[in-house]
C-alpha cells in the first residue's frame, strides 16, 4: 500500500498518482489540503524522506512571507507546525510506502516505492 498525499489540483500530484495506477499500486489517497498530516505524521514523513522541513516547503505561497518562515532561527518543531497549520506550504506530492518516503518531483520518483 502506497499513501500518496495529494492534491488533486495539482499537475504533478495528479501525474504521481496516474502513474502508480497504471502500475497496478494499491493506492491510498490523502487530500492533504482537506485532511492534514498530524504534526508527529508529518515529522515522521521528513524522517523516512531523510529531510528537513524546509526542504519540502513551498516558499512561494503567501503564507510563507506572512508567517516569516524565512527566518533561520526558526526551528524544527516551528517550521512543522506552520506546515500542518497551512498544509498549501507542504511540498506535493509526497509517497510513502513502508519505511520509505519520495517527494514526487519528478512523479516518476513515486515508481521507486514500488520495488520493495
Amino acid at each position: 500500500m502506497i499513501r500518496l498525499y495529494h492534491n488533486p489540483r495539482c499537475s504533478k500530484s495528479r501525474e504521481a498518482l496516474a502513474l502508480l495506477q497504471d502500475a497496478g499500486a494499491e493506492v491510498e489517497v490523502i487530500e492533504y489540503l482537506k485532511h492534514p498530516p498530524t504534526t508527529e505524521e508529518l515529522d515522521h514523513i521528513l524522517t523516512l524522506l531523510n529531510l528537513d522541513p524546509r526542504d519540502i516547503l513551498r516558499t512561494k505561497e503567501e503564507e510563507y512571507e506572512t508567517l516569516c518562515l524565512d527566518d533561520i532561527t526558526l526551528e524544527r518543531e516551528n517550521l512543522i507546525e506552520a506546515m500542518v497549520e497551512n498544509p498549501n506550504l507542504i511540498e506535493r506530492p509526497i509517497a510513502v510506502a513502508g519505511d520509505r518516503a519520495v517527494v514526487g518531483r519528478p512523479p516518476e520518483n513515486v515508481l521507486g516505492l514500488l520495488n520493495q
